[in-house]
């Protein structure tokens, strides 16, 4: 950008380059200061313009300020920011008369008042101040010098910038106020600057939208608002904006549509709209920009198909619109995008077959079309200049073409996950000298290496090699001559026994990373170990004691196999441990207790399923690292000490399935970012209530609480779940990742994993869900009623409270949990009826509440109507669909029946009349009763009853005989 404002025709004198000429011109006898003093001197007397370039750290003595006559002067200092006091910055500004061009961008100017630079020369065409710190209010004079071209003011965060007036004699056509906090009212004024051509108003904030005033700028022809907060949409008028020739509003949190008026822009070359939020169907209209060079609409939320007029933009050289909703096949036609370079069009929905452009367009070196839902063959390439072809997560089936191993300067080829098949031979490489990276994991490919003749001429140069699930049964032989190998992946393969001793010289000690994971090893003697940082040993059929990795190593997996022994402290050794996992495995022994010391790299350690036994490490280093700690399922009988609360990071504690006797440990709530707890399957008792202050927080983070199958008695702890500010939280915050887990792009993302009763079934997750909300308190003695609070956890998916002493109704506040999915009330003591509002829960799919004391009518409709009776067995008042018991609900009459109009009906009577019957009846029949058993007669009606009494006398008869041989069988 200087370079443009000074031109090499301008240099008439000198460009001094004062950095260099101290420290080999003068003599070294000579301090800095009386070098420069010195150097500036010799200059005083020449008359002509200056061009001073010079480091700022001559700043001090700031001897530059008797140099009347300078033209240029920068000062900048991007690599050291210095500092410029306000009476060195007064005598520059007041003795630089002539200049034109002042550059001080990242001198520090906190102390220094901008009020300083009101009185600047008229002369003055070039002004940068970039990050500066300056503070108050800039003079708005500024804008008024007549012959001001340039004006950066980007960086100054603390910098007031008042209204501008219109001045259309204002010659400023670059004006750059990234990252500061100007007022809407000063936006608003931009227009009056007619003369504008390059405006960069990125990193701010717009609080009421873009202002329709920046679309007034007719003469711009470079508007750039990146890396900004845009409260809401473009506005139609930006197709106002006819000069531009290069947009860039890119992750500016923009949403809405995108306006049809940007189909007006007919001059630009330039369209960046990326990572915003913009939904609806992309624009035919953009295939009006017959200029265009570069489109990028990535990571969005656009829907709907590519319009077939993209391919009017044959000037097109960058084409980007992945991570978004796009459907239906790409537009197709031989000879279009003659011009592109780079397509990206990955991570969205389209399908159909690969477009026959893709083949043909000579000028094309990458192609990105991973993760969408193509099909089809993969055709023969006719151009030469394809550097990366990338393909993975698609639906493409058949052989590799042939003109693939031609492409001399391909460098990477990634194919993984399609449904590729045919025979490929390595040798078939060889012509691809170029070439990094070569994924061809997850097809139905077979691949051989019938030779060994040339394995150190096939892919001298790649780095990454991926060939997981390749129905490999042995270690190809040329990966001998990979020189170069940094990452090798042959997991999910069929390789058995050993691992050959030539595999420790695999990659000359460049390899970094080996998987060999899901395969049928048996001994792993001669792995790798110099400078290996990742190495995935997990799921084969390993035995035999733990092997000590290198000290190099940052991740270490080894789960799923057939380890025994004790765990030797030497692993403690390797302290550049980042994740360790030894889970299911035979390791019996202690815990070495060095782990805790450890803690302070490691972040990941899982020893779950092994038979470790004593007690859990009791001291945790002071600035542990660990974000996943999981014991579950030994015999270890604890305690857990206070010592890990050193893990301020500390995400997911599994002790699960132990021997620990002991009460709640009540001090892990105030672990800042616990996740996941579970203590399930112990020998822990006691109370949960809590007695320390009510300010005192209490997990807070807590999405999975699982205390199930213990001895916890008392009532259900308000206090905790009160404090469940993330199953609380009214508004659901997305995350980066869809799994807990920890990692990055270099050694790999690990999910952590835990067992769940969930919807009555055990399970083991591979991967826990963000979104997860489990609550398990389950198979206690928790007495009591269920705490109506219980209804404000509003994202709640799982509640398990079954098996306790829990006695009462169930709330009606239960029916607030709309993201309820499971819900277990069963083996109790409640009573009641069962809410109506349950019935609403829109995803309710497993409901139980058996052996209770439930009574009424079961509610109908919805979810309800998809559970069965075992839902609601041992609740013997229950009535209604799907119990047998029918609702019959007669209600007698009242003894006195009203008449609507309040009257009594003529039909009702009273409770006396039935009496006097009901007494009068008695004597009668005792009267007649007494006759007919003195006299005999009438002889009929005493056969009928001393008929009726023999039977009764057999039947009582045969019932004590059965007994009795009931007894003695």
């Amino acid at each position: 950008m200087k370079k443009d404002l000074v031109g090499a025709n301008e240099v008439k004198a000198f460009v001094l380059c004062l950095h260099n000429f101290l420290f080999s011109s003068l003599s070294e006898s000579f301090s800095y200061g009386e070098k420069l003093h010195w150097y500036v001197s010799a200059f005083m007397i020449v008359p002509i313009p200056l061009y001073f370039i010079a480091c700022c750290t001559i700043c001090k003595g700031l001897v530059v300020s008797r140099l009347s006559k300078l033209v240029s002067l920068d000062l900048s200092c991007w690599d050291d920011e210095q500092t410029i006091d306000k009476h060195a910055l007064e005598g520059l500004v007041h003795n630089l008369t002539e200049v034109r061009h002042l550059f001080l961008d990242r001198m520090d100017m906190s102390s220094v008042n901008a009020h300083v630079f009101m009185n600047l020369s008229s002369s003055l065409r070039s002004l940068s101040l970039a990050y500066c710190d300056l503070q108050g209010k800039f003079p708005k004079n500024i804008f008024d010098l007549p012959n001001l071209n340039l004006l950066n003011l980007g960086g100054n965060q603390n910098l007031n910038l008042d209204a501008l007036k219109l001045n259309r004699s204002s010659n400023l056509e670059r004006l750059d106020l990234s990252f500061m906090s100007f007022s809407t009212e000063f936006i608003d004024s931009v227009d009056n600057l007619p003369a504008l051509k390059y405006l960069d108003l990125s990193q701010n904030s717009f609080f009421q939208g873009l202002s329709v005033s920046i679309t007034n700028l007719s003469s711009l022809e470079q508007l750039i608002i990146s890396v900004a907060n845009v409260f809401g949409g473009l506005p139609d008028s930006m197709g106002n904006l006819v000069s531009s020739k290069f947009l860039d509003l890119s992750n500016s949190n923009l949403s809405g549509t995108v306006p049809r008026s940007l189909g007006n822009l007919l001059q630009l070359t330039h369209l960046d709209l990326s990572w915003n939020q913009l939904s609806g169907q992309i624009l035919r209209s953009l295939g009006n920009l017959l200029q265009l060079t570069y489109l990028d609409l990535s990571g969005n939320k656009l829907s709907g198909q590519i319009p077939f007029s993209i391919l009017n933009l044959t000037q097109l050289e960058y084409l980007g619109i992945y991570n978004n909703s796009l459907e239906g096949s790409i537009p197709d036609e031989v000879t279009a995008f003659p011009n592109l370079i780079y397509l990206y069009l990955f991570d969205n929905l389209l399908n159909g077959t690969l477009p026959s452009w893709l083949y043909t367009a000579p000028s094309l070196k990458t192609i990105s079309l991973s993760q969408n839902q193509f099909s089809g063959h993969i055709k023969e390439f006719q151009s030469k200049s394809l550097e990366v072809i990338a393909l993975e997560n698609n639906k493409l089936q058949g052989p590799l073409p042939s003109s693939i191993f031609q492409l001399l300067n391909l460098t990477w080829l990634v194919l993984s996950s399609n449904n590729l098949s045919g025979v490929i031979e390595f040798r078939m490489f060889s012509n691809l000298p170029t070439l990094k990276l070569l994924d061809l994991s997850y097809n139905s490919l077979s691949l051989t290496s019938n030779t060994t003749s040339c394995v150190n001429h096939i892919l001298p140069n790649l780095m990454d090699l991926r060939l997981s699930s390749c129905n490999l049964s042995e270690f190809p032989q040329f990966l001998k001559g990979l020189k170069s190998l940094k990452r090798l992946d042959l997991s999910c393969n069929k390789i058995e026994g050993k691992i050959p001793q030539w595999m420790q010289e695999v990659g000359k000690g460049s390899l970094a990373y080996l998987n060999v994971s899901h395969n049928s090893l048996t001994e792993v003697e001669h792995f790798p170990r110099k400078n290996i940082e990742v190495l995935d040993l997990s799921s084969n059929l390993i035995r035999g004691n733990l092997p000590i990795p290198a000290s190099t190593i940052n991740v270490f997996l080894i789960s799923n196999n057939s380890f025994n022994g004790e765990v030797s402290s030497l692993i403690c050794n390797v302290t550049s441990l980042l994740i360790l996992d030894l889970s299911h495995n035979n390791l019996s022994g202690t815990i070495p207790q060095c782990f805790g010391n450890l803690s302070n790299s490691l972040e990941f350690l899982n020893l779950k399923k092994n038979k470790f036994y004593g007690t859990i490490p009791p001291t945790f280093a002071e600035g542990c690292q660990l974000s996943n700690f999981n014991l579950n399922g030994n015999l270890l009988e604890g305690p857990l000490t206070p010592s890990i609360l050193n893990c301020r990071g500390l995400e997911v504690l599994d002790l699960g399935n132990n021997k620990i006797n002991d009460t709640f440990p009540h001090w892990l709530g105030s672990l800042p970012y616990l996740q996941v707890l579970v203590l399930k399957s112990n020998h822990m008792h006691g109370s949960l209530r809590v007695n320390s202050p009510k300010s005192s927080p209490f997990f807070s983070k807590i999405q999975i609480f699982d205390l199930s199958s213990n001895y916890f008695s008392g009532p259900l702890p308000v206090r905790y779940i009160n404090s469940f500010k993330a199953i609380i939280n009214l508004k659901k915050k997305s995350s980066a990742r869809p799994y807990m887990g920890v990692g990055d792009y270099t050694s790999g993302f690990y999910a952590y994993s835990i067992g769940i009763l969930m919807k009555g079934q055990y399970i083991e997750l591979v991967k826990i869900f963000t979104m997860w909300m489990i609550i398990d308190l389950s198979n206690n003695q928790f007495e009591g009623e269920i705490p109506k609070v219980i209804g404000k956890l509003n994202l709640l998916k799982g509640l398990n409270l079954s098996h306790n002493n829990l006695n009462g109704g169930i709330p009606t506040s239960i029916g607030n949990l709309t993201n309820l999915e499971w819900l277990d009330l069963s083996s109790n003591r409640l009573s009641g009826t069962i809410p109506n509002r349950l019935a609403d829960l829109p995803f309710l799919s497993s409901f139980n509440v058996s052996e209770n004391q439930l009574h009424g009518q079961i509610p109908q409709g919805k979810q309800f109507n998809t559970f069965g009776n075992d839902s609601y067995e041992g609740n013997k008042r229950l009535c209604g669909f799907p119990v047998s018991k029918g609702c019959n609900i007669i209600e007698p009459a009242p003894p006195n029946v009203l008449e609507k109009d309040g009257s009594k009906s003529n039909i009702a009577f009273g409770w006396k009349v039935v009496l006097i019957g009901y007494g009068c009846g008695v004597v009668f029949g005792m009267f007649v009763g007494y006759v007919v058993f003195q006299t005999g007669k009438p002889k009929w009606l005493v056969n009928l009853v001393e008929n009726h009494h023999e039977k009764r006398r057999r039947r009582k008869s045969k019932k004590g005989n059965r007994s009795s041989r009931r007894r003695r069988i």
